[in-house]
């Protein structure tokens, strides 16, 4: 059941489209993941670049401090240098922190508080210039503004101190994330790596595994095409593809050769098709073609066609639909050369006339058995039984021995011609099937034979038959038949016995049974305790005339067992003997269950 799972089409499409799902969704997450790191790595160089900022604010505030105090030393210009570009790089530093903190709205506010710090010192610087320029050291102003200065100075300090605190506070936890992600992403692609190799090894797999049985199925395909073309060949068939959609045809090789033309020698239409079709058969087979393009389908069609070398063959075609993989309607179509069996059926009708006429002349040859034959045989006898009754006084001893055998002679002509009419009848078709009870014919054929079984003291013991579907007065004759055979070949030691059972049988269980051709048969056992016979005649006493003892010991045609034997087969059954010498005789009749 899983591997019939597995090899479902709608299964398969699943599984490729999940595997692109997942793939997407894996590519996805991968650049989401880098950009994180991206991200992480960003705000790690923007932390950095605002503490480096923030110190070079310091750091020029420094210098603008030490060229402030340099000029009041010395009271030379040249220390107003730093002073200025002191300033001026402030100003690109706070630009530059403005930028990296746009996204931040602490250090935003921070770094307003720091201007106005920062402004406020520059105040101070300068009032405190005004007065140290004229030499005014001792001015109370000047003093009040270099402390004031020097105490903002510490201010702006502890505030840069601050925010580099808080920046590097920032700094900490970004690095953490930072260091996070740069340990997930790489498990992450090693992770997704692994994935992405799983699914290529599977889908190696089952490439491969595909490819094998594509190869195995194309490996097959051409084993059956080969084999297909073979029975083509021999049973003389070719296919035939019509394309109902586009309306081209397709023709098999070997529906050439049926032609009579060489594989693939002109191409496959209609028109050229009919071209071979026989002239008397055009018209129909139009109409049938016709009826085909209509409906899509072609029932049995039968047509001749005439090959180039003057050969007429008989055809008979037949198609069906069927849609392809894209859907596209097709008529599948066989074509098969029925000349040989058109020839047959010639021959046999010619046969069946024959064996018409032979049964008509058998019919004649009973007529003459019955009535032409016997009657000089009547005439025969009705004279040497007057020829006893008035010249026998007057007969010598061999005139005596010589009208014996006259009589012997022309009994023993009565009894082959009742029995040859017999058999005769036997042999024919009309047979009237019809359920019987089987006892009652056994009684019949009993009070036929009452005088002989009463003659002999025969013992005759049979159990219950049920009815069965037979011919009854050819059952009736068969055991007659059998009866009579027991009787002429009883034993002179011992009073006659003739027993009869049945049984139900299954035909497989019989090993004398070879292809039965019913599951169940009535078998019906005759045993005797006459002479019997040598088992190796066994198949020989059923041979029509065939006697196994000399006419002068027991009396008969040898016709009596050919006759039962062609009563069994009239009912489509068996009959088997089985002889033991001086023991007795066995009869096994089998009759299948009709």
């Amino acid at each position: 059941m899983p591997t019939r799972i597995l090899n479902k089409s709608w299964l398969i499409k699943s599984i490729f489209f999940i595997s692109a799902f997942v793939i997407l969704v894996i590519g996805g997450t991968t650049y989401k993941k880098i950009e994180d790191l991206s991200q992480s790595s960003a705000l790690l160089t923007k932390t950095y670049k605002t503490n480096v900022e923030l110190e070079k604010i310091f750091s020029h505030l420094k210098d603008a401090e030490t060229g402030q105090q340099g000029f009041i030393i010395t009271n030379d210009p040249i220390y107003l240098e730093p002073y200025h570009t002191g300033r001026e790089n402030i100003n690109y530093s706070f630009a530059e922190l403005k930028v990296l903190g746009s996204d931040n709205t602490t250090l935003q506010n921070n770094l307003k508080e720091l201007n106005i710090l920062i402004d406020k010192r520059m105040e101070y610087f300068e009032k405190a210039f005004r007065f140290s320029s004229v030499g005014n050291y001792e001015d109370q102003n000047f003093n009040e503004n270099f402390s004031n200065g020097k105490k903002l100075m510490d201010t702006i300090r502890v505030k840069i101190k601050g925010m580099i605190d808080s920046e590097n506070q920032l700094l900490n936890k970004r690095q953490q994330t930072y260091d996070s992600d740069l340990k997930l992403t790489p498990m992450f692609l090693y992770m997704v790596l692994l994935l992405s190799l799983v699914l290529m090894f599977l889908t190696y797999s089952k490439i491969i595994s595909d490819l094998k049985k594509i190869k195995s199925a194309n490996e097959q395909l051409e084993i059956f095409k080969e084999s297909t073309e073979q029975s083509e060949i021999i049973g003389k068939q070719g296919n035939w593809i019509w394309d109902i959609e586009e309306s081209t045809f397709i023709y098999s090789d070997n529906l050439y050769r049926l032609l009579g033309e060489e594989p693939q020698s002109f191409k496959p239409t209609l028109d050229n098709f009919l071209n071979f079709v026989h002239p008397e058969d055009l018209e129909k087979f139009r109409k049938d073609i016709d009826r085909m393009m209509t409906y899509a389908d072609l029932s049995f069609i039968h047509y001749r066609i005439v090959q180039k070398n003057g050969a007429t063959k008989h055809f008979k075609a037949c198609a069906k639909l069927h849609k392809n993989v894209d859907g596209k309607k097709q008529l599948l179509g066989i074509t098969t050369d029925i000349t040989d069996e058109i020839e047959h059926f010639k021959t046999l009708e010619e046969r069946n006339l024959e064996l018409e006429r032979n049964n008509k002349e058998l019919s004649a040859f009973n007529y003459v058995a019955s009535h032409d034959l016997q009657e000089p045989l009547r005439k025969i006898q009705t004279f040497l039984s007057r020829f006893e009754d008035k010249e026998a006084s007057k007969l010598s001893d061999s005139g005596v021995l010589y009208v014996d055998r006259i009589k012997n002679a022309a009994t023993r002509m009565r009894m082959l011609i009742d029995d040859l009419l017999q058999f005769s009848r036997t042999n024919k078709a009309d047979k009237a099937f019809e359920v019987a009870d089987i006892n009652t014919l056994l009684e019949n054929a009993k009070l036929d034979l009452a005088e002989s079984i009463t003659d002999e003291n025969a013992i005759i013991a049979s159990n219950h038959i049920p009815s069965i579907k037979v011919i009854p007065f050819q059952i009736q004759q068969l055991f007659s038949n059998l009866i009579t055979n027991s009787l002429k070949y009883k034993s002179n030691d011992r009073t006659p016995e003739i027993r009869i059972t049945y049984s139900k049988v299954i035909a497989s269980e019989e090993p004398r049974i070879l292809r039965p051709k019913k599951p169940y048969y009535h078998k019906i056992k005759f045993s005797d305790n006459g002479i019997g016979f040598d088992n190796k005649y066994a198949e020989n006493i059923f041979v029509l005339f065939n006697r196994l003892h000399n006419k002068h010991e027991y009396s008969g045609t040898g016709i009596g067992l050919s006759i039962c034997k062609k009563i069994v087969e009239n009912h489509q059954g068996f009959i088997f003997a089985n002889g033991k010498p001086n023991i007795g005789a066995t009869f096994t009749i089998y009759l299948p269950f009709l």
